[in-house]
């Protein structure tokens, strides 16, 4: 049964909830030893230049790129982290002005100074990637230097959610001797100037960060080196780490391997630490396909759609039904499709369908990756095929790609329909929102809504009490439930495993859900 009145807290407030072995006790001193720490993740980046990333390449990019503001651990406000100061300075939240840090370096031992910061940001625009970063700084005019250290962005309108875009790794600062003005980087190597620098990478394989002795900003290093593996299976994640093959997963657990690492942790030598967040998944539906361009077809979907059978069933309760695209937590969630749709129904989808003079049954491409969210991805698509057609209306075919092929094609318009996880940009209703309509978005598929665009966005932004846009927010996800172009269905937990030589597991994840893989360290004694 669907609980309308279960609340998940803000960021902000969150609390870590720890299982821990029982084997020993450790001391809470937390050495910089110089083996690496091993990290499995199954989220392989799609690229290694900021200005094509908006996803889960961000994962390795928080750890050797720098932007001007960040998190200190267990924070939820921006800070300055390449800048040593940042701030608005008009009444109106259209003037935002940063001054950096003196002395601050690439990896490679170049200045990086305001040209450099300009440079990068004028660059996202420049290059415009489908699909890519340019979506986030739709506000921004230009930006001017002045001087060595200071760097001053002009909006088109008031945008308080600003700053929160500057703590983005796809707001990162790259050398200008070694990123191209007007196309993006090619190779397998990176020069940043975050807390590591990229020693080796293998594409879908590894990747080496040791320590970058150049870094200046907000981090402080817990370990001297962090290597990444990237895993395609979770279950061959798990594998890894009870066999002490790495140290640490994050990202791409599946729901039985959580609720086995819970069971058995004392008898594992293991511990996991789950934190709630505003990850999302979802649902989208392409308008240019012949069939998911009707509204009767993407209604009479949500109609029949049972989201707590998919938590329960197939995610084992490690995550939440969702009924809109602003999650719990979150100023002006709602529960629009619950409230709009009620609980699933076979009949009512029909007569949707009948009333739009759809009497056949309706044929389905639905998509999905097979290596980006998790070994449960599959057999819940699989789940989502089994009610759809239960219901006598649709004949769904299922299809997928690994992550790089199928991000391509979303952004291309392949898919009639397709499964998307969102991990916030920054912790904010507004991302849950203007990353998904407009002509240009994170999706690929145009999605015009000048009522949101024009109007309750803009309105939102101009607030710099962000808990006093509700109303705008509630209208907005509305619109999205009328349309049923994006079609929302579980809300998330993080969910970090690791063995118990590992101390920093509750701080190592920050707001936007990344880790930061410098709070990581070997735990000094028994």
């Amino acid at each position: 049964m669907f609980n309308r009145n279960r609340y998940l807290p803000p960021l902000a407030v969150i609390a870590s909830i720890s299982v821990v072995t029982g084997c020993g006790v450790f001391s809470s001193d937390a050495s910089d030893d110089a083996d690496p720490i091993v990290v499995g993740t199954t989220s392989t980046p799609s690229t290694l230049d900021p200005a094509a990333a908006w996803d889960s390449s961000w994962e390795l990019m928080r750890n050797v790129f720098q932007p001007l503001l960040g998190y200190s651990p267990g924070g939820s406000e921006p800070e300055p982290d390449a800048a040593e100061s940042c701030e608005f300075t008009d009444s109106s939240s259209t003037v935002y002005s940063c001054t950096l840090r003196e002395g601050l370096k690439f990896s490679n031992g170049h200045a990086l100074d305001a040209k450099a910061v300009k440079y990068s940001f004028d660059r996202i625009k420049k290059i415009n990637v489908n699909g890519g970063p340019a979506g986030l700084l739709t506000t921004l005019s230009r930006v001017q230097t002045k001087g060595d250290r200071e760097v001053v962005f002009h909006l088109s309108q008031p945008d308080a959610t600003f700053p929160l875009v500057l703590t983005t790794p796809a707001m990162s600062i790259v050398d200008p001797e070694e990123y191209p003005a007007d196309k993006l980087r090619e190779g397998g190597d990176i020069v940043g100037s975050g807390p590591y620098n990229l020693a080796s990478y293998e594409d879908g394989k590894t990747a080496e960060l040791v320590r970058n002795d150049n870094y200046e900003g907000i981090a402080d290093l817990k370990n001297s080196a962090v290597t990444i593996q990237y895993f395609q299976q979770s279950d061959e994640m798990v594998k890894a780490l009870k066999n002490k093959d790495i140290s640490v997963i994050y990202r791409g657990l599946g729901a039985s391997d959580i609720v086995d690492i819970q069971a058995n942790h004392d008898e594992e030598g293991l511990q996991i630490v789950e934190n709630p967040t505003t990850e999302i998944s979802y649902l989208v539906f392409n308008p240019k396909d012949p069939w998911t361009k009707n509204p009767a077809v993407r209604k009479a979907v949500a109609q029949v759609l049972d989201r707590p059978a998919l938590a329960h069933n197939i995610y084992k309760d490690t995550v939440e039904p969702l009924y809109s695209m602003i999650p719990r937590g979150l100023v002006g969630h709602t529960t629009g499709f619950f409230d709009d749709y009620g609980n699933p129904s076979a009949t009512k989808a029909k007569s949707i369908l009948t009333e739009a003079g759809i009497t056949e049954t309706v044929p389905l491409e639905l998509w999905y990756t097979t290596d980006r969210y998790g070994s449960q991805t599959k057999p819940a698509f699989e789940e989502l095929k089994r009610q759809l057609e239960a219901s006598g209306l649709f004949k769904v075919t299922l299809k997928s790609r690994p992550w790089k092929t199928y991000s391509e094609g979303y952004q291309n318009g392949e898919y009639p329909v397709f499964g998307r996880g969102w991990n916030p940009d920054f912790n904010d209703a507004d991302n849950f929102i203007a990353p998904f309509v407009g002509e240009q978005n994170a999706l690929g598929t145009p999605y015009k809504s000048p009522e949101i665009t024009d109007k309750l966005l803009p309105e939102s932004r101009a607030e710099s009490d962000r808990g006093a846009v509700a109303e705008e927010f509630e209208e907005a996800q509305q619109i999205l439930v009328d349309d049923a172009r994006l079609i929302p269905l579980w809300q998330g937990k993080a969910y970090t495993a690791a063995n118990e030589e590992i101390a920093g597991l509750e701080n190592v994840i920050d707001p936007a859900t990344m880790m930061t893989m410098w709070q990581l360290s070997w735990k000094t004694s028994w």
